[in-house]
């Protein structure tokens, strides 16, 4: 008897130990519990009027922080359009001129090979010259004398002389002409060469401002990207007060239809509509069939098929179980039955063995529901507390993030292949058809 009682009163002194460490303020709880503050009275009112006015003075906070980063970062972006501009410009500047020194490079090697092909003319001439004097005079049989005692050979001498003394006139002309082209071509080299060197140092500094201005670019590009995760932080933060104002005034979004619900899913998490009816056409024919079966008759279904294609399949069984506990939390938490209906395993056949236990209408298995961001996600967006896998604004939601997370933003067909092979775990063709079908026609429906 006096063990029963000193066990009684360590356990009464170890409880209000727990409250004393583990205090939480009664009415600000109630205040966070309930999802209306109308439906409270008195000072449980009163503190919860007063929580909704502190997070409504921090949304305003964080908009007007929001607004600034965002309009702060498009002046960035503005920069950084110029910049590129000037880095684009600098560049033209850098191709032309380096197209103008290659157009002088050409033009100095033209006038160089002018130059040796004049002075190869030069010399040409010259040994002609040289050969007609010889040919006249050092080579003739008779002394140069007898040449003018001779009256027709005087004459002859004469009219030779005469003839050479022309054509050493006319080559020496030419030579002069020559030496005049030369210089002239050396000048226009010396320019060209000179225009070159200007031309080089002009590409060295526009290089330089190039590099600069790219810099610059670079740096103005990590502001922009430091801007836009201080965006993504505010909006995740104002997000989450939205979601906690919206609880505690009891004011969260339903669907009320299946068009609603992709409209608002759609808008949120910009999946184009059309792939949200194929996808949602496929897991549940637009949530008329969310499941037929009990988890027991999921089990047995499973775990035979496990045990007839061997041990290997051993984690397969155990994820099975896990997922099982998992769904009776869920259901526990939302206030249903644990014999709440989920999708049927499919009788194992030589494709492999299955699991069924999926849930509500976009057909999600417990683990992959209750991933802490996925729920947060749908809570900021739907403002409900405890989202509802067979909630059809919570499913449909949910299925629009998750196909959103796998680059499903567009009705493209290689978007559309990716989402199917990552919501369903590999490729079917079937699918794949429908969602395209889907995403093509469902406008049809509402025309």
């Amino acid at each position: 008897m006096m063990k029963n009682k000193i066990k009684f009163l360590v356990t009464v002194i170890f409880f209000l130990g727990a409250l004393s460490l583990f205090r939480v303020d009664f009415v600000v709880f109630k205040a966070q519990a309930a999802t209306d503050c109308d439906t409270l009275t008195g000072d449980e009112k009163t503190a919860c009027e007063d929580e909704k006015d502190d997070i409504k003075d921090d949304i305003e906070s964080l908009e007007k922080k929001l607004k600034k980063q965002e309009s702060e970062k498009a002046l960035l972006e503005q920069n950084l359009g110029k910049v590129q501009g000037a880095v684009y410009v600098t560049q033209k500047v850098i191709d032309d001129t380096q197209a103008q020194i290659d157009a002088t490079e050409k033009s100095i090697k033209d006038k160089e090979s002018n130059m040796v092909s004049l002075e190869e003319s030069k010399e040409r001439k010259k040994e002609a010259l040289k050969k007609m004097i010889q040919e006249n005079y050092l080579d003739s049989d008779q002394p140069f004398i007898f040449i003018f005692l001779d009256k027709d050979s005087f004459l002859e001498a004469v009219t030779s002389v005469d003839n050479l003394l022309r054509v050493n006139e006319e080559v020496l002309a030419l030579m002069e002409d020559i030496k005049n082209d030369k210089e002239s071509i050396r000048t226009e080299a010396e320019q060209l060469d000179t225009a070159k060197k200007e031309k080089e140092a002009l590409v060295v500094a526009k290089e330089k401002q190039r590099v600069a201005l790219e810099n610059q670019a670079d740096g103005i590009q990590e502001d922009v990207e430091e801007k836009e995760a201080t965006i993504g932080e505010l909006q995740r933060k104002l997000s989450k007060l939205q979601s906690e104002i919206s609880l505690l005034t009891g004011k969260s979004y339903n669907a009320k239809d299946i068009k609603e619900a992709i409209e608002f899913a759609s808008k949120n998490t910009g999946v184009p509509k059309g792939v949200l009816y194929g996808f949602l056409d496929q897991e549940t024919s637009l949530g008329a069939n969310t499941g037929q079966c009990v988890y027991k008759d999921v089990e047995k279904v499973s775990v035979s098929g496990y045990k007839k294609y061997g041990k290997k399949y051993q984690a397969s069984i155990d994820r099975l179980y896990k997922r099982w506990d998992l769904f009776k939390d869920i259901v526990d938490e939302l206030g249903y039955s644990k014999d709440k209906k989920v999708s049927c395993t499919i009788p194992f056949s030589k494709a492999g063995p299955n699991q069924g236990g999926a849930m509500g209408v976009a057909q999600f298995m417990s683990d992959t529901w209750l991933n802490a961001s996925l729920q947060k996600q749908i809570i900021s967006y739907t403002g409900h507390k405890n989202p509802d896998p067979w909630n059809l604004t919570d499913g449909v939601m949910a299925m629009a993030i998750k196909l959103r997370d796998a680059g499903a933003t567009s009705d493209s067909k290689t978007a559309i292949r990716k989402a199917v092979i990552n919501y369903y775990g590999a490729f079917s063709q079937g699918y794949y058809n429908n969602v395209v079908d889907w995403s093509k026609n469902y406008k049809r429906l509402f025309n």
